[in-house]
């Protein structure tokens, strides 16, 4: 009755979910279906009142949408965006309370050419704050929950767009990645997430983490989606749909990180069979190759020391204003940052351009690399964070490289999603998701966690 006496209300004069979203905003919260504006007043008593909009509000705990469109206009894709990419007339924040009042002028260039493809944006999710981290456990705007397990955190630093995506409450959603942050929450959610080339899809209108290694990327539940949501953000131009690669002779180098990262032993195991499968669909194998001049802790901490100091000349002046605007933990961050001598951050600049220049060595002997995505699954909010969550993600950031990050299966004694990584030379994101697509049609697509199918 209340379901139908809001949508009622504005007369139906809208599209049906701009009703739900009416019934949302009065606190009726409700579970979207998956292709959004196709549902009529005959459909008011079905299922649509479920988890999903539940367990994710406010209200409840979970904390995806932080901030919801008025009037969502469109008829393809419904997408949240990650709350520091421009969505006009919505709060840009970054994930930081000093940012709450902001209020997004224009659209981000990524978000514009989705809007001219006809994609709905139907709001803004919740991030890690400032992009500098990987739980989005956020002190300001509220824990997002991992659909699969309450009390687990979604992965980060886009772990809103993760969650919102794997609990069914849009399409797509926008991430942004700096050291790994789309990968590990499409990781940890069980879903599908894509880390462009460098400079294919536009950070224009995105509060930036680290020029220097900050993309944009979509997270969606299958291959060809991402494929579509690339199509539009990067201009590619293609009428052709997604045509999977044939794995049979392609030359794949396995990257296990063996004695070089504490990899937990229910992703090693999967890792290992998931390999074993992706060799009998014919895949010629290269063991054991390892990424060029990449160091792993020194690698990671090269790019956390890029990212701070790059993050302070962001907020900077904010700073200076309203300190107790952001939260001990991220102060300290960039403190720490800029206080590195200035030879420190030198050397850290120069590492990161050897691995960019050295990647492409790699790929004269394989076609694409397998990794797996993250050394562990997703994990308690009150378990310490591991430091090495994003050994084998920030290999691409600093490498500029396209990489897709593709669920394998649900863990039988965890009940938690796998994953592994797909990553190319840099400029073949194509190439890459096609891989990707063959991979999906050997591990399946993405089921609902429990209790949101």
């Amino acid at each position: 009755d209340k379901v139908y006496k809001a949508c009622k209300k504005i007369k139906w004069e809208k599209s049906f979910y701009t009703a739900l979203m009416f019934a949302n905003r009065k606190g009726i919260f409700m579970k979207r279906t998956h292709t959004c504006g196709q549902l009529g007043p005959e459909d008011i008593g079905k299922e649509v009142c479920l988890q999903g909009w539940v367990r994710f509000s406010r209200d409840h705990g979970g904390v995806a949408f932080i901030d919801l469109a008025e009037d969502p206009q469109g008829e393809g894709l419904c997408y949240g965006v990650k709350s520091n990419i421009a969505v006009k007339g919505l709060p840009l924040t970054a994930g930081i309370e000093a940012y709450r009042g902001e209020i997004a002028p224009d659209d981000a260039e990524a978000v514009a050419r989705l809007r001219k493809s006809g994609a709905v944006i139907l709001g803004t999710v919740n991030m890690h704050e400032a992009a500098l981290g990987a739980t989005t456990d956020n002190a300001a705007y509220g824990r997002t929950q991992n659909p699969w397990r309450d009390g687990y955190t979604p992965g980060g630093s886009s772990g809103g767009s993760g969650a919102a995506v794997a609990a069914g409450l849009c399409d797509v959603a926008l991430g942004s990645d700096t050291m790994g942050s789309v990968r590990i929450p499409a990781a940890y959610c069980g879903v599908q997430g894509h880390k462009p080339s460098t400079g294919a899809v536009p950070t224009d209108g995105v509060v930036a983490l680290s020029h220097l290694l900050d993309h944009i990327g979509p997270l969606a539940r299958d291959i060809e989606t991402l494929w579509n949501a690339m199509n539009s953000l990067a201009h590619w131009g293609d009428t052709s749909k997604l045509v999977p690669a044939d794995l049979a002779g392609l030359r794949i180098g396995v990257w296990t990180g063996l004695g070089e990262v504490d990899v937990e032993a229910p992703v090693a195991t999967s890792f290992a069979q998931a390999i074993d499968r992706i060799e009998q669909a014919g895949a010629q194998l290269l063991q054991q190759v390892s990424p060029p001049d990449y160091a792993y802790g020194k690698s990671r901490r090269a790019g956390l020391l890029v990212s701070e100091v790059e993050g302070h000349g962001v907020h900077q002046a904010r700073l200076d204003a309203d300190p107790d605007g952001f939260s001990e933990g991220f102060r300290k961050l960039l403190a720490w940052g800029i206080r590195r001598p200035a030879e420190e951050v030198t050397a850290a600049y120069d590492h990161i351009a050897k691995i960019r220049v050295s990647a492409a060595d790699l790929f004269e002997t394989c076609d694409v690399v397998i990794a797996p995505t993250a050394p562990q699954q997703a994990f308690p909010f009150e378990a310490p964070v591991p430091a090495n969550q994003a050994d084998f993600t920030a290999w691409a950031n600093f490498a500029a490289l396209p990489a897709t990050a593709v669920f394998t299966g649900v863990d039988p004694d965890t009940g938690l999603p796998h994953s592994v990584q797909v990553i190319g030379a840099t400029g073949r994101d194509r190439d890459v998701l096609a891989v990707a697509a063959a991979l999906e049609a050997v591990f399946g697509k993405p089921p609902m966690p429990p209790g949101f199918d």
